[in-house]
């Protein structure tokens, strides 16, 4: 397969990460009454990792996240000259989810784009106010744990088939942790994304969801690269 469609499955994948799981938080997590919550935002970002999967799975690894190409790059399941075009790829799809989710959000009279758009924080715009090292170690160890998981389910010893349901269970399962932290990110692009459109503090803010996401992912990687070895 050519990495031009390579990176265009990426884009898709990315889009459909971001499109579910930042909207069912912008739209549906405290919808009057029947409102998903937590869990179901946290179910909502799983499931879009494990649909992908299943549909892009064969075509582009369906990695949906710069940490995660960085990551299996450093774990030699990915090669390292085809990650700009996995990256770019990965945040025009987040953007453009983003965007989109703007313009149904917006749609909403009550709707105030200074609550974020689901973008990630620290500090005063943390969910439950977390500070900066406590939001820094969060997603490099959920990151890190992400990786490993990522390089066990997909790894050639491991069940065949089940990979997409280990790996969009853990992401699922972040997201139960670490939602009131940073709002979770565990992915640079997811972040980019939503902060790209919200701006001001939100973007001042995005440097530690670039950061910190790939610092664990090559933890994670690594560690499982060593573990693994014969």
């Amino acid at each position: 397969m050519s990495l031009s469609k390579r990176a265009v499955a990426e884009l898709i994948g990315t889009f459909w990460l971001v499109l579910g799981g930042c909207g069912s938080a912008v739209i549906s997590a405290a919808f009057p009454e029947l409102g998903i919550g937590l869990l179901g935002v946290s179910l909502a970002f799983g499931l879009t990792i494990v649909t992908m999967a299943y549909a892009i799975g064969h075509i582009s690894g369906c990695h949906l996240n710069p940490a995660v190409s960085i990551g299996l790059a450093a774990g030699g399941r990915f090669a390292a000259n085809e990650l700009p075009a996995y990256i770019i790829a990965q945040v025009i799809g987040a953007i453009l989810a983003a965007a989109l989710l703007y313009c149904i959000a917006s749609g909403q009279e009550s709707f105030d784009i200074s609550g974020g758009l689901a973008s990630n924080g620290y500090g005063a715009l943390s969910p439950d106010q977390y500070t900066l090292w406590a939001a820094l170690t969060s997603e490099i160890a959920l990151t890190a744990m992400f990786l490993f998981i990522i390089m066990g389910a997909t790894d050639k010893k491991a069940p065949a088939g089940l990979a997409p349901l280990a790996i969009g269970s853990t992401l699922a399962l972040i997201h139960l942790i670490s939602i009131p932290v940073t709002n979770t990110s565990v992915n640079p692009a997811r972040s980019t994304g939503p902060a790209l459109i919200a701006g001001g503090p939100w973007l001042d803010q995005l440097w530690l969801f670039w950061v910190a996401p790939i610092i664990g992912a090559l933890i994670g990687a690594l560690v499982y690269r060593w573990l693994s070895k014969e």
